[in-house]
């Protein structure tokens, strides 16, 4: 299946998620506009998903703006030669420092090549970025999401489209990861713009973005 490239492909894909489930006609209706949130694959997009793990989407921006400033260019070599008081002065937690530093590394020694993982089939993708320290499963997903638009992945660990996928199908208590994965699994396969959509009505219902904009 081609991947998620224009703003065009997101549409397309969300009239066959409506027609696959009737129940996101109206879920699209409230969300709006749907962004297509690409970004170029590389080492500094990776860095900007790990910035804005656990922390507010304002926060994440203001802390990035301090790392690219600090660290430019933004790439493995400089973060690798950074002196710890510049992750400190950028608002840097130490779990994050550790995984940028294991992520430079990686990539520096040819375990991680960034580009060449967005053309593996999407597990083997997520397997090989989950062997490096710090990197999670969600963070994998949105890397694969926003940097190389698989199409048919859905980060059911993400809180916001937990909220959210609760909220607009009157699922009380919002599901848990699991739960969310399996409900998911009806919309494949365009998982991937499902989550554009559900982010979209998150930022509806809240009136701030569940996720960075990468």
């Amino acid at each position: 299946m081609r991947r998620i490239e224009t703003i065009a492909d997101v549409h397309e894909a969300l009239d066959a998620l409506c027609a696959l489930d009737s129940r996101l006609v109206p879920v699209r209706v409230r969300a709006g506009d749907v962004p297509l949130r690409r970004t170029e694959p590389g080492f500094a997009s990776l860095v900007s998903i790990v910035v804005s793990q656990q922390v507010s989407v304002a926060s994440a921006a203001a802390i990035l703006g301090r790392l690219t400033a600090l660290c430019d260019p933004l790439t493995a070599q400089a973060i690798h030669a950074a002196d710890d008081s510049l992750f400190r002065e950028a608002g840097l937690s130490r779990p994050k420092q550790k995984t940028l530093r294991a992520i430079a590394a990686a990539s520096m020694a040819g375990e991680l090549d960034l580009d060449a993982l967005c053309r593996l089939d999407a597990g083997e993708a997520i397997a090989r970025m989950t062997a490096v320290h710090g990197i999670g499963r969600w963070t994998a997903e949105i890397y694969l999401l926003f940097s190389a638009g698989y199409p048919d992945i859905f980060p059911a660990r993400d809180v916001a489209l937990q909220s959210a996928v609760g909220h607009a199908l009157g699922i009380v208590p919002r599901p848990a990861a699991a739960r969310l994965a399996g409900l998911a699994e009806s919309w494949a396969p365009h998982r991937g713009t499902a989550a554009r959509l559900f982010w979209a009505y998150y930022r509806s219902m809240k009136g701030r973005e569940g996720v960075t904009l990468t």
